[in-house]
């Protein structure tokens, strides 16, 4: 059997959306580890955490390293399963849910107390980051992330070396493309770091506005496709009489 990764966002970001997301990545990386000394992104920082503590036989931090990785796989399951058939048929916009998840858990975080428990904000981050890293993979015509800049660093410098080499417009937009997305996960991390000193907890609602602002450009999106496929051709202009 052919495994495949169900999708619910089947039309590729605009940079406009790409910028936004990664700038909501590197807000929610600098809050967390402004905070509380962890990246609630991605969890690769947390299984490496987990095996230190593991291997040095401390055990209850050991587990709680467990939930956020569970948090995450949760968030990307979710994603999962709303891409399949036949619960979108019962989802009419799965997009618009997941982001409107994702802003609701960022508000809630933010309205909090500033004292709430480390393991409440980052498993929210975390299920946020998977939900956030599951549905926005695509930008333009090439895949990308808007939760780790590695992969998109990678791409934007074989891009521009590719362009040196064989002067193609093409290569030196998609550069720029990626650069740009780079660019703006350092904005949304250097805006996370000042704002999390100035603003303390409730700092993060920022990243919730940010990703109000994603959901209100792909609702504006989506209404100018449906309006560019209904409105009807406009007819032949009459054809003069035969004389």
């Amino acid at each position: 059997m052919l495994s495949y990764m169900a999708t619910i966002h089947r039309r590729p970001d605009t940079l406009a959306v790409g910028a936004q997301l990664a700038a909501v990545g590197g807000f929610l990386d600098a809050y967390t580890f402004i905070r509380h000394h962890v990246f609630a992104n991605l969890q690769s920082g947390n299984f490496l955490l987990l095996c230190v503590q593991a291997t040095a036989r401390h055990w209850r931090p050991a587990v709680l390293l467990l939930v956020p990785i569970v948090a995450f796989s949760v968030g990307v399951l979710l994603v999962e399963v709303l891409g399949l058939p036949r619960v979108e048929r019962r989802v009419r916009r799965p997009l618009r849910l997941v982001l409107t998840l994702q802003i609701t858990a960022l508000a809630a975080i933010a309205a909090l107390p500033a004292d709430l428990p480390e393991e409440i904000t980052t498993v929210t981050v975390s299920f946020v980051a998977a939900l956030q890293f599951s549905t926005f993979t695509t930008l333009r015509d090439a895949p990308y992330t808007t939760l780790a800049e590695s992969g998109n660093l990678l791409k934007a410098l074989v891009a521009a070396h590719q362009w040196m080499t064989s002067r193609e417009p093409a290569d030196a937009r998609r550069a720029g493309r990626y650069g740009t997305i780079v660019a703006a996960f350092v904005v949304g991390a250097a805006g996370g770091a000042i704002m999390t000193r100035l603003v303390g907890a409730p700092a993060i609602g920022t990243a919730a506005a940010l990703l109000t602002s994603v959901l209100l450009t792909l609702i504006h999106q989506t209404r100018q496709l449906q309006r560019h496929t209904t409105t009807p051709p406009s007819p032949p202009p009459p054809r003069p009489p035969l004389r």
